[in-house]
């Protein structure tokens, strides 16, 4: 299951910075995309070779002031549920608040790890301040300048003996997460698939709090539905609902092969349908977009073209993704959406030839080279594809230091137009030879 650290904590203890520098510190290895909206509160992270995934809680309150805080307990009382580890944040200068006690008595309960973090411990006489925290009674402290860095790699170190990396004996059927925003019809498609009654008789769950997982064979497909929807009494989480179901989301997804995200046609794409969308890239995870509710529509000939249109230009720069408009009531195209699925999962597994490679992508070079950069001359001598979960190629050549970002996207264009990876994201490399 996916490795989850949540930062809780009151505003402005410095959450947001140090989520930016954990992720920050994973953007630096792997280059983010460009065009990606700044304001997604998770993101990737890695520490000697662990990879988890950052959860900032503080961009998901909403609301006055009394709301704020029955809202950030409620945040709390989420990420104890969902999260692996707990970083629980602090500040030197303003000591101990009622809501640190309130948050830390919530916290004692549960049974998760959980790391008090005193933030803005900017010089060697503040130490002294921060062992007030030791009367949380939530073990040691951790004092850290989250602006500065100093003392987040001791924070790492702990944190990441408690993170799983052992691969478990895993089915070896395709596994679709259906994810999406609250109330985009998740549920309804789970139950129009596989008859309300099953529902309730299959869901494989660890336990509740895992999504839920439902084997599917018929029609000739056989694989693994992975459900996000519907796992909880929502009345307790209103405020907490997009915070919740990203936190359930981010789970399902890390634990799939394709991801089937589905939109509101009356809603059109927002923001967290763009972030969610980016994290299954991130992750090299397959995509499949269903646009749901499209009988609502009132529609010409061109609707579904505007709209297939709007919705390539806000996920780009990967854009080659199979979009099915559905809806889930009428029974439209349900059948469809799983094709396609199946279709993605397939060129996500699919192999190349190294001969086949060459013999069509060389010819294509010899004619369109890479530019030469400083009177040096870019010659790529063969290509082959390497093993891995997602599909990711070698082009060996003798500089490739100097092959610019236009050159390799448009080779990955040409891979994509000769080969057919739709809804795969696909890596490419430059070796030397």
């Amino acid at each position: 299951m996916a490795n989850i650290i949540a930062i809780v904590g009151r505003p402005n203890v410095g959450k947001s910075t140090l989520y930016n520098r954990l992720t920050e510190s994973r953007k630096a290895i792997v280059d983010d995309f460009s065009g990606v909206t700044r304001d997604r509160h998770y993101g990737q992270a890695e520490w000697i070779g662990k990879k988890f995934t950052v959860v900032d809680t503080g961009g998901y309150v909403h609301g006055s002031e009394d709301v704020f805080e029955s809202a950030i307990r409620e945040q709390v009382r989420i990420a104890i549920d969902e999260a692996t580890v707990i970083l629980f944040m602090v500040d030197v200068t303003t000591g101990i608040t009622d809501l640190d006690d309130d948050i830390a008595d919530v916290l004692r309960r549960s049974k998760k790890p959980v790391f008090v973090v005193v933030n803005k411990v900017d010089h060697p006489l503040l130490q002294q301040e921060a062992s007030i925290f030791y009367s949380f009674g939530l073990g040691e402290i951790y004092p850290l300048s989250s602006i500065t860095g100093s003392g987040t790699g001791e924070l790492l170190d702990d944190v990441v003996e408690h993170l799983t990396v052992e691969e478990e004996v895993e089915d070896e059927r395709p596994k679709y997460a259906i994810v999406g925003r609250p109330n985009v019809g998740k549920s309804s498609l789970i139950n129009v698939l596989i008859g309300k009654d099953r529902n309730i008789v299959t869901p494989i769950a660890g336990t509740t709090r895992d999504s839920i997982r439902i084997p599917y064979s018929q029609f000739g497909h056989d694989f693994i539905l992975i459900d996000t929807a519907g796992l909880r009494r929502k009345a307790k989480v209103k405020e907490n609902i997009e915070f919740y179901s990203v936190m359930r989301t981010i789970k399902a997804l890390e634990d799939s092969d394709v991801v089937i995200l589905m939109l509101d046609a009356t809603e059109g794409v927002e923001a967290q349908d763009v972030n969610i969308f980016h994290l299954a890239e991130k992750n090299r995870k397959g995509v499949v977009i269903l646009v749901n509710k499209w009988d609502l529509i009132e529609k010409n000939h061109k609707t579904t073209k505007v709209f297939e249109d709007l919705i390539r230009e806000k996920i780009a720069p990967f854009t080659d993704v199979p979009i099915i408009f559905t809806s889930v009531t009428q029974k439209q195209r349900i059948f469809r959406a799983i094709e396609a699925a199946a279709k993605v999962y397939e060129n996500k597994v699919k192999k190349i030839p190294t001969s086949r490679l060459n013999d069509v992508l060389l010819p294509i070079i010899e004619q369109y080279p890479p530019p030469s950069t400083k009177g040096k001359y870019i010659k790529i001598k063969y290509i082959t594809q390497l093993t891995g979960k997602s599909p990711m190629f070698a082009f060996f050549c003798n500089l490739p230091q100097y092959i610019k970002e236009p050159y390799a996207r448009f080779l990955e264009n040409k891979v994509r137009e000769h080969f057919d990876f739709e809804g795969v994201p696909i890596q490419l490399y430059f070796r030397q030879k």
